[in-house]
């Protein structure tokens, strides 16, 4: 008996070390999609909408492309469309109006506002959830892919325009930070 306590009281650390760490794999996607790829390119839309000056928010990059202002009102609409997929609930009115905003303060809010409504979604987001239904599956990629690629096109207007695009300031202050 002395001895089955001995391994006993030896195998208790061991199972809870066990039992925490497959607890803190849960939700590795839910969490790497937030932290990698969610608040990143938040930050880097968000930033461009404060960097571009007002008088460019109307601007084309070639004339069959949409403005800087619709690109950012093309990704608040998604952000709406993709997060209520994500909360499972109706679309917010938001979405609609963002079609029509055209300045700066109006456009860089409605955005702004659109990232905080996902942040919530992604805040209550599970791996489980999140491979629910092919419809949360795919809300979640696009919510991540499709503001990437928006940021893509829209790094061409900052260009053009002078601007330093924000993920690319950001590479530069970390180089500078580690010299």
């Amino acid at each position: 008996m002395d001895l089955e306590r001995k391994i006993m009281r030896k195998m208790i650390p061991v199972f809870c070390l066990l039992a925490s760490a497959t607890l803190a794999a849960q939700d590795y996607l839910t969490k790497a999609a937030t932290e990698r790829y969610f608040n990143v390119v938040r930050r880097n839309l968000e930033t461009s909408a404060d960097a571009m000056p007002a008088d460019k928010y109307n601007f084309h990059l070639t004339p069959g492309q949409m403005s800087f202002a619709e690109w950012l009102d093309h990704s608040t609409q998604r952000n709406y469309s993709d997060c209520a997929a994500l909360k499972s609930e109706s679309v917010p009115p938001a979405e609609q109006e963002a079609a029509h905003l055209k300045e700066k303060a109006q456009v860089s809010k409605a955005l702004k506002d659109s990232f905080v409504y996902c942040a919530d979604a992604l805040r209550n987001m599970t791996d489980q959830k999140a491979t629910s239904s092919a419809q949360v599956s795919t809300a979640l990629l696009h919510l991540l892919v499709h503001n990437n690629e928006i940021y893509g096109n829209i790094v061409g207007y900052l260009r053009v325009s002078g601007i330093v695009p924000p993920s690319t300031a950001a590479r530069a202050n970390q180089k500078g930070k580690k010299n």
